[in-house]
């Protein structure tokens, strides 16, 4: 859980009290951050991906959609889906029924994902998302 807590840090971290923005850092595709609203059970979503165009198409590389959770010990992200437009790929960690609430996990898509948010988040500091100097542009 202390993953999923270092994972809420970070997503809180960028997006301070905006509701979207996009923050560049010199070399690296945009970074975009954005609450896209709430889930079946009312808890907060936010969207995190790297967008870049291709035949004048916003494309994502990646984005990861995260549900935030209060537990115990404080505020966890947990990463629930995938994407990546140039690849065509599209992965839910849950499957939902029609009311939008979970019904099975997929195990092995979810330690992978977890997996790779860990090194995505490591690369955007080591990149400078997370610096002072990065530019950040307010979207709303």
């Amino acid at each position: 859980m202390k993953t999923y807590q270092s994972f809420a840090k970070n997503l809180l971290q960028l997006l301070g009290d905006a509701e979207a923005l996009r923050i560049t850092s010199d070399g690296f595709m945009p970074l975009s951050i954005e609450r896209i609203g709430k889930d079946a059970d009312g808890r907060d979503m936010i969207a995190l991906s790297h967008t870049g165009e291709q035949n004048g198409d916003l494309m994502r590389d990646p984005e990861i959609v995260f549900v935030l959770h209060q537990g115990p010990d404080g505020l966890y992200a947990e990463p629930v889906s995938f994407r990546n437009d140039y690849a065509g790929i599209m992965q839910d960690v849950y499957v939902y029924d029609d009311n939008g609430r979970r019904t099975h996990v997929h195990a092995t898509r979810k330690a992978e994902l977890k997996s790779f948010c860990t090194m995505w988040f490591r690369n955007l500091k080591h990149q400078g998302f997370f610096s002072p100097t990065s530019q950040r542009e307010r979207l709303s």
